[in-house]
């Protein structure tokens, strides 16, 4: 009985045949709509972008913080 449930858990053949959504995503991403490549997954892909550039600004942010922090050091009392 261990055997038999050890193979089944490696069986390579698939239970439920899946759409091939593949051409679908190559029409919607190469149509020449003057959308960038970048957004036109939909929301998902805006919401993703915005996060990205809010963390990569805020970053930058605390850089050049940090930067003119370093640069001016505490005088010693």
């Amino acid at each position: 009985a261990v055997q038999q449930m050890a193979r089944r858990g490696i069986c390579s053949s698939a239970r439920r045949q899946l759409d091939n959504k593949v051409p679908q995503k190559q029409k919607m991403f190469q149509e020449d709509n003057g959308m960038p490549v970048h957004l036109k997954g939909g929301s998902t892909d805006a919401l993703l972008y915005r996060a990205t550039m809010a963390l990569t600004v805020l970053g930058v942010g605390y850089t050049l913080y940090e930067l003119g922090k370093a640069s001016f050091p505490r005088k010693k009392d």
